[in-house]
C-alpha cells in the first residue's frame, strides 16, 4: 500500500485454510463486516502469518485493510467486535526539505542498511549526502566473497562484512524485527525495498526476506536512486581519522590522504569495523562496552525441521521452509538461544581479517538448500565476562576467532564437531548423514576450548533441551561449526537520546548495528531514517 493507508477499516485475526480458493479472503471480509458485495470497494493484505499450533490444521491468519462504501455505518454495525477498527496511517511523512542554497553536504560513513537508509532519506530531502564506503560495490564484492568461499582467498576490505549493502547483504535478507516502531518507519523501509525491486510480498508476509542474490540488485538500485537525487557514493574510501575542534566534528581523513570537511557526519559502521572503533577510542569519542553473544552454527536437514514444525503440512508450497526460535536458561545462569535462523540455507565464511575464522548463515530467496542452520549462542556481558575498556569485547572476539583459525587448519576452513560428540566431550573424526555446507570446508575436531567454559557448559545443557522441543535437534550427527562471534556489535558509540549525536562530539551521529543501535537489516534501516531526520533538522 501507499498513501491510501488512511481512512481504512482494519480487520485482524481473520483465519483461512491454506488451500482456500483465491476469492475466499474477499468473501470472508464481506461476511465478517456484514456487507453486500458492492459495498467492499478495496481490500489490501497488511499482514499474513500462519498458525501451526495444531499440526493437523495449519491456517493462514490475516490482517486486512479495507475500504467500504459507508465506513461510519459499517463501524457502527460492528462496534462490538474488538478485531474491527480504524487502520492507523502508516504512510511516511517527510520531515524536512533542504534549502536551495545548501551550505554544506552531510557525510555518511558506511553503506550497510543504516548508512543506506540515512543516505537515501537525506537525498530524498534534498541534502545531497556523500557516502564513504571502505569496501567495493555489490558486483565486485560478490566476486571477492566467492574467492574466499571457493579458493580460500580473503580480501580484507571486500568480503561478507565490508562493501555495499553491509553484513546483511550475505545473509537471509530477513526483514523483521521486534523493535518498537510507533511511527511505522519499518513500512518506509519495506516500501523503498519494493520500489527498488524486492518482491511485493515483503509488505505483508509475517517474516519477510529477500535472499542474498535478489538483495544485491535491490541495494544497487537504491544506490542509483541516491545518485539520481544528487548524492555521491564513493567506494574504496576508508575513513582513517576524524577532525574534531572544541567538541565539534569538522571533517574526516581518508586512507588516500584526502580530507573532506563536514560538520554533520553519520557514523554507520558495521559491527566489524574494529580499526575504526580503535580510531574513535584514540579520538576520545564516547564508547561503551555492550553485551553480545558467542557460539556456533548448527545444521540439520531442513526436512526434519519442516516435519517438526508443520507436521503433515511440511513442504506445503504456500508456507515454504519452516523456521524456529529457541531459548534455554542454563543452570549456570546463562541464556542459550537460536540466532539468525536460516531455513534452507548455508553456513558461510564471514571473516574480514586475515588469520581469523568467523561463521554466519545465509539463505537465498527460494530457501531450497538441503540444510537448515542457525546460530546457537550464549549471551555475555561486559561486567562479568570481559571487564576492561570499551573495546574489551572486541579483543575477546579477536582471540576466539584467531583460535578458530588455528583449529580449522590455518587456511580459513572452520573447526566443526558433531552434536553427539560435543555433548559427550569427545573429538569428532567422521561425519554422519548431515553434510556441512560451510565453504571453504570444515575440519572435524573438538570444540571444547573454542569458547569460554561457561558457554560450552551452557550449550551442552541446552542442546538436549532443544531436542525435547524439536525432535532430532540434538541428534548425534547434527553439525556444529565454529565460531559465531559477530552476532552484534560489542561496542556502543553512545549518543544523546534526543539529538542522536555523540555524547561528546557534536555533529557526529552514531547509526545502525555497528554503533550498537540496531540488530538486523530492518532495525538498522529504521535507525538510518531516524538519524537522517535528526541530521536534516540540525542542518536547517
Amino acid at each position: 500500500m501507499t498513501g491510501q493507508e488512511t481512512h481504512l477499516i482494519r480487520i485482524t485475526e481473520l483465519a483461512l485454510p491454506l488451500d482456500c480458493p483465491s476469492d475466499a479472503l474477499r468473501a470472508a471480509v464481506i461476511k465478517r463486516l456484514q456487507l453486500r458485495d458492492d459495498e467492499l470497494l478495496d481490500l489490501t493484505v497488511f499482514k499474513r502469518s500462519h498458525d501451526a499450533r495444531r499440526k493437523s490444521q495449519v491456517v493462514f491468519v490475516y490482517i486486512v485493510d479495507v475500504q467500504v462504501a459507508d465506513q461510519a455505518r459499517v463501524l457502527q454495525r460492528n462496534a462490538g467486535d474488538r478485531y474491527i477498527n480504524i487502520a492507523p496511517d502508516t504512510a511516511y511523512q517527510q520531515k524536512a526539505t533542504a534549502p536551495a542554497n545548501l551550505p554544506e553536504r552531510p557525510l555518511v560513513i558506511g553503506f550497510g542498511p543504516g548508512g543506506l537508509f540515512a543516505a537515501l532519506l537525506l537525498a530524498q530531502m534534498g541534502f545531497k549526502p556523500i557516502v564513504l564506503e571502505r569496501g567495493r560495490d555489490v558486483r565486485q564484492r560478490t566476486q571477492d566473497t566467492w574467492a574466499l568461499w571457493r579458493h580460500n582467498t580473503l580480501t580484507p576490505e571486500s568480503n561478507v562484512q565490508f562493501g555495499e549493502g553491509g553484513a546483511g547483504l550475505f545473509s537471509d535478507g530477513k526483514l523483521y524485527s521486534q523493535i518498537k516502531d510507533p511511527r511505522f518507519y519499518g513500512r518506509k523501509v519495506m516500501h523503498e525495498f519494493v520500489k527498488a525491486g524486492a518482491p511485493p510480498e515483503i509488505l505483508y508476509v509475517n517474516k519477510p526476506h529477500i535472499g542474498t542474490f535478489r538483495l544485491t540488485g535491490v541495494v544497487a538500485a537504491m544506490r542509483k536512486e541516491i545518485i539520481r537525487l544528487g548524492g555521491d557514493v564513493r567506494f574504496e574510501c576508508k575513513v582513517t581519522d576524524l577532525a574534531i575542534e572544541r567538541g565539534q566534528v569538522t571533517g574526516v581523513m581518508l586512507d588516500n590522504g584526502e580530507t573532506l570537511s563536514a560538520r554533520h557526519v553519520v557514523l554507520a559502521l558495521g559491527h566489524s569495523s574494529r580499526d575504526t572503533l580503535r580510531m574513535l577510542e584514540r579520538r576520545c569519542v564516547h564508547l561503551d562496552a555492550k553485551p553480545f553473544a558467542l557460539g556456533f552454527r548448527i545444521e540439520h536437514p531442513q526436512s526434519m525441521i519442516d516435519r517438526a514444525r508443520l507436521g503433515s503440512f511440511a513442504d506445503h508450497a504456500a508456507i515454504g521452509a519452516a523456521d524456529y526460535k529457541l531459548v534455554h536458561h542454563a543452570r549456570n545462569g546463562r541464556a542459550v538461544y537460536s540466532f539468525c535462523m536460516c531455513p534452507g540455507g548455508t553456513v558461510v565464511a564471514a571473516t574480514s581479517e586475515p588469520g581469523r575464522v568467523v561463521t554466519n548463515g545465509m539463505s537465498q530467496y527460494s530457501r531450497k538448500e538441503r540444510n537448515a542452520n542457525a546460530g546457537i549462542v550464549v549471551g555475555i556481558n561486559p561486567e562479568a565476562d570481559f571487564p576492561g575498556g570499551p573495546l574489551a569485547g572486541v579483543e575477546l572476539q579477536e582471540r576466539l576467532e584467531s583460535h578458530a583459525y588455528e583449529l580449522g587448519g590455518r587456511d580459513y576452513c572452520a573447526p566443526a564437531q558433531l552434536v553427539g560428540d560435543f555433548i559427550r566431550g569427545v573429538a569428532s573424526t567422521q561425519l554422519g548423514a548431515i553434510i556441512p555446507s560451510y565453504q571453504p570446508g570444515v575440519r572435524l575436531t573438538s570444540l571444547a576450548d573454542s569458547l569460554p567454559d561457561y558457554a560450552i557448559d551452557a550449550i551442552r545443557e541446552a542442546l538436549p533441551a532443544f531436542g525435547r522441543q524439536i525432535p532430532g535437534f540434538d541428534r548425534d550427527d547434527a553439525v556444529l561449526t565454529s565460531i559465531e562471534s559477530r552476532t552484534s556489535s560489542p561496542v556502543r558509540i553512545t549518543r544523546d537520546a534526543d539529538t542522536l549525536q555523540s555524547l561528546n562530539v557534536r555533529g557526529l551521529y552514531p547509526c545502525g548495528e555497528g554503533a550498537g543501535y540496531a540488530g538486523g537489516i530492518l532495525s538498522a534501516g529504521v535507525d538510518g531514517i531516524k538519524v537522517a531526520e535528526a541530521v536534516a533538522c540540525d542542518m536547517l
